[in-house]
């Protein structure tokens, strides 16, 4: 099965994809460093480097999926909230593109914001218009620590299926073990220097992270969030206040910061992923990617239903 994917970061949704079997015919994405990131980890895949709205999916017609982590500052509490009248707003760009490819599913994502009472006018627009297109869609808030995920990031993901797909899509079930902590997920990590006081790191560390946060451009270098971001990752023992270009060497002492590697981890990517840019790039394009195992699991459920449609599509007999 094939997909395109628009506004596609440094992959964190495009590896979901991938492992649920669907194949990238061509990934959208305007930031430079993301665009080197998914050259760099997949050199075959087709990177559009370009602004979604100058982007056709026409060539496309008929794919299976059409897929991306629409921009969240629209709708995140950490903004303004505009909504429709937020210039970065790119879900009639996506609906156009649904429009243009008409393809069998359709799988977007976005914050918890987007649930906010403000918005049912928007999120009530927004199906409307998929139905005219001829999709059935459903809206569901999933934990990312539901799908084996260390850490507390909730996450909308908005589903559209032709008709007769529909009736074969279920949600996800949930993932019944629980995530490692912090401490067990980076102790290796953490250790690599052979930091003294790892282990008893590791034994304060022992819940899931609070959400990462990617931060914005306009803004200064990385950290971990907000105040009361900041204040849950004290608890576990981790200086949120910036991330560090090493491991703790074996005489430190205090409170570690997290480094790039550790919060790709946290936000489920694999060891092998790679990501382009220094430091405050590469941790943007970490901290807003969709984690991959979310993406995945989702994916996997779409990837059963078109199956499952297409194979009673294909079995009815066409009258002469």
């Amino acid at each position: 099965m094939n997909c395109i994917e628009i506004c596609a970061g440094a992959g964190g949704q495009a590896l979901g994809l991938e492992k649920a079997g669907f194949e990238a015919q061509a990934l959208v994405e305007i930031d430079t460093h993301a665009c080197a990131t998914l050259r760099l980890n997949r050199p075959l895949w087709n990177v559009i480097e370009a602004d979604v709205k100058s982007f056709s999916a026409a060539p496309y017609y008929g794919i299976e999926l059409v897929a991306g982590g629409v921009p969240c500052p629209p709708f995140s509490v950490a903004g303004k909230q505009l909504g429709a009248d937020d210039e970065r707003d790119l879900f009639p760009e996506a609906l156009r593109l649904v429009d243009e490819a008409r393809p069998q599913a359709v799988m977007l994502e976005n914050v918890r914001g987007f649930l906010d009472a403000g918005f049912i006018d928007y999120r009530n627009n927004l199906q409307r218009s998929l139905k005219k297109l001829g999709y059935f869609s459903d809206i569901r808030l999933i934990q990312a620590s539901d799908y084996g995920v260390s850490q507390l990031r909730p996450r909308v993901i908005i589903v559209a299926l032709k008709h007769q797909f529909a009736e074969y899509f279920e949600w996800p079930k949930l993932n019944l073990s629980m995530p490692k902590t912090v401490g067990e997920l980076l102790y290796d990590l953490m250790s690599v220097n052979n930091w003294s006081l790892a282990q008893q790191w590791r034994e304060k560390a022992n819940t899931i992270a609070p959400t990462i946060v990617g931060g914005s451009k306009k803004h200064g270098g990385p950290d971990l969030g907000p105040t009361r971001a900041k204040k849950a990752w004290m608890q576990l023992g981790v200086d949120g206040h910036g991330i560090a270009d090493e491991a703790p060497q074996e005489s430190f002492f205090g409170l570690p910061r997290l480094t790039t590697r550790m919060v790709a981890r946290i936000q489920g990517f694999p060891d092998s992923w790679r990501f382009s840019g220094k430091k405050t790039a590469s941790y943007r394009q970490i901290g807003n990617a969709f984690p991959p195992p979310v993406a995945k699991a989702v994916a996997q459920q779409l990837a059963h239903c078109l199956r499952m449609g297409n194979r009673v599509f294909s079995s009815i007999e066409v009258p002469v």
